[in-house]
């Protein structure tokens, strides 16, 4: 990415909100980013509840403005994994295609990667992610998109030099 676009990372983790584990997915996935050309400006870690997490979308998109909002955690089949219902609430266009790569590129690494039910959007001029809750995987996963990510935003926003950052 030759400018830089801003970018937010939500963690959703009830053990993570509650203090009782220690969020390792959040940091890892902002690593990524910044190695990638984003500016991380902001990060937090909400509990697996389906308004929590829609107030935190919509405040990364809304008020902040970030370019890119990516969320780790909830996208499996346990109970309490909303994150792909919440995501699909608040979005305005989907965007299928990005979770399919990630899909694909991840069945290269396991079979279970069938079972992710990640989503991805456009909210207002920020596209919206869904990965994975372990660091391994959501790496993987934005590695598979990362070459289309830089293009996707031009058209989204217009080139990252036309725009200042959101914050």
């Amino acid at each position: 990415m030759a400018e830089k676009y801003t970018a937010a990372v939500i963690t959703v983790s009830d053990k993570g909100a509650a203090g009782a584990r220690e969020d390792l997915s959040g940091p890892a996935v902002a690593e990524y980013l910044r190695g990638a050309g984003f500016d991380v400006v902001y990060m937090s870690i909400v509990p697996d509840e389906r308004g929590d997490i829609k107030r935190e979308l919509i405040k990364c998109a809304d008020e902040l403005d970030a370019a890119l909002v990516v969320t780790t955690g909830g996208t499996g089949f346990a109970p309490r994994d909303v994150t792909p219902e919440a995501t699909l609430e608040i979005i305005e266009r989907p965007v299928p295609g990005l979770p399919e790569a990630m899909r694909r590129a991840s069945l290269e690494i396991t079979d279970r990667a069938m079972l992710s039910r990640s989503q991805a959007g456009i909210r207002r001029g920020s596209l919206i992610i869904n990965l994975p809750g372990s660091p391994k995987a959501a790496r993987e996963n934005l590695a598979a998109v990362a070459g289309a990510l830089a293009h996707g935003l031009d058209t989204l926003r217009g080139p990252a030099a036309d725009h200042p950052p959101g914050i």
